[in-house]
């Protein structure tokens, strides 16, 4: 069998995360699941809010007639009224039921809007370290996917930006809180970016769409006050899952925004709710979306992460590890301590250490771990770590 040389791109571009997961697998069958260290995968290891189980139990004894058949392809429209009058509180702006379209997590709801956006060869423009499935995501639907680097904080550089901006740019698209790096944007910064593309808008005569692909946007450390980029570009998107605050990722529930205000807003709507239907996922799930409205305000307390972060940033840089401490997420993204960050992590990987190298998320230099495990699993990881420390003169 020959699959499509596309296919093999992507395959080999996206394979490190998922590389390191079945590398871990079998370490575990070789060793025992207590001697192996995985932090590959940001996969939430703590369960649901119970209310999550509340719900569901209610709904399913109610089971009213008709619940488990299809809904106009946009979701229900008392889940999207729901969402929206979450948004009008967050940002002030008349959201309404209309402006929400929910889709099948993040990835199915960034592949809906790149759908109903991008022409061939228009451009996506991405900040590195950046998530890597985003390439593939463009290049689905005919897309062109361009990077622009961040500072040394992994914040935008908006210089960078600039000259990356490009006639064929549709689309601009933001993560914060950042996966890999734990970066996140203030509202000053984002509507130094809205002010940016507003004029480029008017350079290239046509719109250019901020995106913010916001999974992680209620697991925010420190007290920080994450920006809005509904506050901050009229051709704004919010794109967002339950997948981290309500520990959900399997069930793929999340919904895309569209800010209010946007010229011709109504057409996206409408292109939306059929570029969901023609990928195949039609909608989103109908019994997640019934339980979203009785689960307002309720999310897993970012304090248990922050708790996590605060053990392995202290650790690692006791240890010698250049880090820039992360805000939010699960993540932490320190500096591999040799150029070659898959040379490093396959040292790592004979501590039966599981890292994911910088370089599959365009950040080459730097390696990822994912914090979203057990506090003795950290613990019981930093002996190993102290031999890589040692190994490669980061301490005497």
């Amino acid at each position: 069998m020959s699959i499509s040389e596309n296919m093999k791109l992507s395959m080999q571009k996206s394979s490190w995360i998922r590389e390191m997961f079945e590398q871990g697998q079998r370490l575990k069958q070789v060793h025992g699941e207590d001697q192996v260290f995985d932090f590959s995968l940001g996969n939430p290891i703590v369960e649901p809010p119970p209310q999550v189980y509340e719900v569901l139990l209610r709904l399913l004894k109610e089971d009213p007639q008709g619940a488990h058949r299809y809904m106009p392809n946009a979701g229900f429209a008392s889940t999207r009224d729901s969402i929206a009058e979450e948004l009008r509180h967050e940002t002030g702006l008349a959201f309404t039921a209309a402006d929400v379209t929910m889709c099948v997590g993040a990835g199915g709801g960034l592949n809906s809007l790149f759908k109903a956006l991008l022409d061939p060869g228009e451009e996506v423009l991405v900040m590195a370290p950046y998530f890597v499935e985003y390439g593939a995501y463009a290049q689905n639907h005919g897309g062109v996917l361009t990077v622009a680097d961040t500072d040394e904080s992994f914040q935008l550089d908006l210089e960078q930006i600039e000259q990356k901006l490009t006639g064929r740019t549709k689309i601009v698209m933001i993560n914060s809180p950042n996966n890999p790096t734990g970066a996140v944007y203030s509202q000053e910064l984002l509507e130094a970016l809205g002010k940016l593309l507003a004029e480029k808008e008017k350079e290239f005569g046509h719109p250019i769409f901020l995106v913010s692909d916001d999974p992680y946007r209620y697991l925010i450390f420190d007290d920080l006050v994450p920006g809005n980029i509904f506050r901050s570009h009229l051709n704004s998107v919010m794109v967002t899952s339950h997948s981290k605050d309500l520990a959900l990722p399997g069930e793929r529930i999340g919904f895309i925004a569209i800010h209010p205000e946007m010229e011709d807003r109504t057409d996206l709507q409408n292109a939306l709710a059929l570029s969901t239907r023609i990928l195949g996922f039609v909608n989103a799930p109908a019994l997640m979306q019934r339980i979203l409205p009785h689960l307002k305000g309720v999310r897993i307390p970012s304090e248990s992460y922050q708790h996590l972060r605060d053990i392995f940033y202290d650790g690692l840089s006791r240890m010698g590890f250049e880090i820039c401490k992360p805000k939010g997420t699960f993540y932490i993204f320190p500096k591999s301590p040799i150029p070659d960050d898959v040379e490093f992590v396959k040292q790592a990987l004979a501590e039966n250490i599981l890292l994911v190298p910088g370089s599959g998320f365009g950040g080459p230099g730097y390696f990822r771990i994912a914090f979203c495990c057990t506090e003795d699993l950290i613990l019981r990881s930093f002996p190993r770590f102290e031999n890589l420390a040692r190994k490669f003169g980061l301490v005497g």
